[in-house]
């Protein structure tokens, strides 16, 4: 996996350039973000990390929506607490600013690194991003590129710094019983001026509604980061959109 991930850093590059340029008809691009705890240390092995997540979708208007989400990540006992603004500017281009706040607990810290670590506190960090996403479809594949750029405000004694995250992500509906399901899959990398590219994320699933203003999301996620163990999330996500 590890060099798979390296493999496709260096691809979604060049990928995201493509994107960038590209012009057609627009795709809904699956979005839900993990938070990420301090790195530290290098020995044991992975951990398995159960996880629930929740989305609310409001319309403003046309071109504007509200997204208020929560998260739950298991087994490192993180709640995360998220906003999301996208307004879309074009057909094929959405520019979302964001916040994100989450809290990893002491015994959540004690089992991110690779060797026992010695936390007593809890770390919390608030992120304020912006990004924006081009989407189009290609024969029915619908494919996404989004930039981001993300503001750590993070406790003392560390600094604040700033982030860049680049992820590009494909679906495809598939019509199973007279509904229409939506398999895709993303592959995200992490860029910090101190740390270089330092993380990666590779995340499948598929998107099942339930009605047409309810959907449901089963996934899985596979993420490496320097300096802690791999986390295997199993994710399970509850979208209801009010338009």
């Amino acid at each position: 996996m590890r060099k798979l991930a390296t493999c496709a850093r260096y691809l979604v590059r060049s990928a995201l350039v493509v994107c960038v340029m590209s012009l057609a008809t627009p795709c809904a691009a699956q979005d839900v973000d993990v938070p990420t705890a301090p790195a530290a240390g290098d020995g044991r092995g992975s951990i398995f990390a159960p996880s629930a997540w929740g989305v609310i979708s409001t319309p403003v208007n046309k071109q504007i929506a509200l997204k208020l989400s929560g998260f739950f990540i298991g087994d490192l006992q993180v709640p995360v607490a998220q906003v999301d603004l996208p307004i879309r500017l074009a057909s094929f281009l959405t520019v979302t600013p964001s916040y994100m706040g989450y809290s990893v607990p002491a015994s959540g810290l004690n089992k991110l690194p690779p060797q026992p670590g010695s936390y007593t506190d809890s770390y919390d960090e608030h992120q304020f991003r912006v990004d924006g996403t081009v989407a189009f479809a290609v024969r029915k594949f619908e494919i996404s590129a989004r930039n981001m750029y993300v503001r750590r405000f993070r406790p003392t004694p560390v600094e604040d710094m700033n982030r860049y995250r680049g992820r590009v992500a494909i679906a495809h509906p598939l019509a199973i019983r007279n509904r229409i399901v939506k398999p895709f899959a993303s592959y995200e990398t992490f860029y910090e001026p101190t740390g270089g590219w330092n993380r990666d994320r590779i995340w499948s699933g598929v998107t099942v509604p339930l009605n047409k203003r309810v959907l449901v999301q089963p996934s899985y996620m596979w993420e490496t980061s320097e300096g802690n163990r791999d986390v295997h999330y199993v994710l399970f996500g509850l979208v209801v959109n009010t338009r």
